[in-house]
């Protein structure tokens, strides 16, 4: 046994107060801990928020843990999972060179095991990753591979939460049907509805369909789950869900804070400088497409991932007026 989840209750009055804390068994290292306070009258309530909150927490801990211990290992006895492992500490890094990595790896451990279809998956997200920051080198080839390695996972395990979040945002982006792509994240949370990373990309799913307020709650779904977690990209979502319903100043501000956790993302200045146009903060707007050019070559992408064209519109229509394309 690697992990173990203890806790204890403690009462006082009419107060409950519930403590929980995960540690390696191994290395006696404490990973998590969190207390949660409610009255008796509401203990059922408390009970649902606790098993919700840990389930949450747990598997990106878990997650983290694991990956911190394959890195450790000699590089000699690495298996399919291990590579998939270290690459999954990469694929999410917001770094081109790391996200690159992270395709070489899942190649690796994918030559292993054809049918390995959480590295199929991923491997399919780092390709979204490439192209929505204008970091590939042929953004057409890299779309097919996304396509073509996202379907085998699904025929590999389609009944795997891990698999259908990433299969289903990757196929959506690459101009999928995005009814069939909301189907399948839909799955994911069914089958796991405490996993935080899915909410995430169901509120992805829910931006590209038109839905920028449901999609707020779907991200504000996945910081209470995992607060510690994916913070940038769900202030960063939040800030576009705000954008799209026009609240022009919380979407500013969702941006900035994305932005200062994870100043390498090519999508949070295009909002950005998008967003300040419409206010008609100019330079402020300029200044950021200063800073997307120093991320990336691709300034205005085509943008047909946004399914409604007045959203589309929106956001083409400010960029461009911030990139100095219209007066």
């Amino acid at each position: 046994m690697r992990y173990v989840l203890e806790g204890s209750v403690r009462k006082a009055g009419q107060r409950v107060r519930i403590t929980g804390q995960l540690i390696d068994a191994v290395t006696g290292a404490h990973l998590w801990a969190e207390r949660f306070d409610g009255s008796l009258e509401d203990v059922f309530e408390l009970q649902d928020q606790v098993a919700v909150g840990v389930a949450g927490v747990i598997e990106p801990t878990l997650q983290a843990a694991e990956i911190r211990r394959s890195i450790e290992r000699p590089t000699s006895d690495v298996t399919a999972y291990d590579l998939y492992l270290r690459a999954l500490s990469k694929a999410y890094s917001w770094r081109k060179e790391e996200i690159i990595q992270a395709l070489d790896l899942l190649g690796q451990a994918i030559e292993r095991d054809a049918r390995y279809g959480t590295a199929l998956a991923l491997a399919a997200h780092c390709h979204y990753a490439l192209n929505v920051n204008g970091w590939s080198d042929d953004p057409q080839a890299s779309r097919r591979k996304g396509v073509d390695l996202a379907r085998r996972a699904l025929r590999v395990g389609g009944d795997d939460p891990e698999i259908l979040h990433n299969a289903a945002y990757a196929l959506r982006y690459f101009g999928e049907d995005i009814d069939t792509a909301i189907e399948l994240i839909d799955r994911a949370l069914e089958l796991n509805p405490s996993f935080a990373v899915a909410w995430h990309r169901s509120g992805w799913l829910r931006l590209w369909a038109g839905q920028p307020d449901l999609a707020i709650k779907q991200f504000e779904t996945a910081l209470r789950l995992s607060p510690h977690d994916h913070r940038a990209g769900n202030f960063m979502s939040i800030g576009v869900g705000h954008f799209f319903s026009q609240r022009f100043d919380d979407a500013a501000a969702m941006l900035l804070r994305s932005l200062q956790e994870h100043p390498g993302w090519a999508p949070t200045y295009r909002l950005l400088a998008a967003c300040y146009a419409h206010m008609g903060r100019l330079d402020e707007a300029r200044e950021t497409i200063a800073r997307l050019k120093a991320v990336t070559r691709v300034v205005v992408p085509d943008a047909m991932h946004w399914r409604t064209p007045e959203h589309r519109e929106l956001f083409l229509s400010g960029l461009r007026v911030a990139a100095g394309e219209v007066t």
